[in-house]
């Protein structure tokens, strides 16, 4: 893996990475083996969480389990065309709560792409920001900062450095 590159450009995020796996087994781990690799930190649930999911279909959803038995719902795939993209809508607000409406939320698109080497880069595109309204800068600038995006991405990248180790779902990283 590689460490991953940044730009900004107007109200879009842009992260990327390398990993050392193939599209199809990158685009597994990131989707339904996003449970391995995302931080029990990272939730808008109000008890811990004990699972995150990503359905793989367009209308599925992204949500937590929480210690309580509730669910958190906090996104939406928009586009689903595995290997090589998906596209979430990010309904999460700027105070870090569930926005129910689809037309207020920013969205995240993930790009896999092929490399020579066997490797694959991941591209990570946060926009929309504008839809939220005036909390919209305050989420871009925290999905910017080194403890959003770019260090969720490492998180996922380490992942792979198992090859043998398998991920929930039955996908080997």
């Amino acid at each position: 893996m590689t460490a991953t590159s940044a730009s900004t450009s107007g109200n879009t995020v842009q992260k990327s990475i390398t990993v050392a796996a193939n599209p199809q087994r990158a685009f597994e781990v990131f989707t339904e083996g996003f449970d391995s690799w995302w931080p029990r930190t990272h939730h808008i649930g109000k008890s811990p969480m004990t699972q995150g999911v990503i359905e793989g279909f367009v209308g599925g959803r992204c949500y937590s389990r929480q210690e309580d038995g509730t669910e958190c719902d906090w996104g939406q795939i928009l586009a689903w065309e595995p290997p090589s993209r998906l596209v979430m809508a990010w309904m999460i607000t700027e105070a870090w709560g569930y926005q129910a409406d689809l037309a207020k939320s920013s969205e995240v698109e993930i790009r896999f792409t092929a490399l020579e080497d066997g490797g694959t880069r991941v591209d990570l595109e946060h926009r929309g920001f504008e839809r939220m309204g005036p909390g919209g800068e305050t989420m871009r600038t925290t999905v910017e900062s080194p403890g959003g995006w770019a260090m969720l991405l490492q998180l996922y990248a380490t992942r792979f450095a198992s090859a043998s180790e398998p991920v929930p779902g039955g996908v080997r990283a």
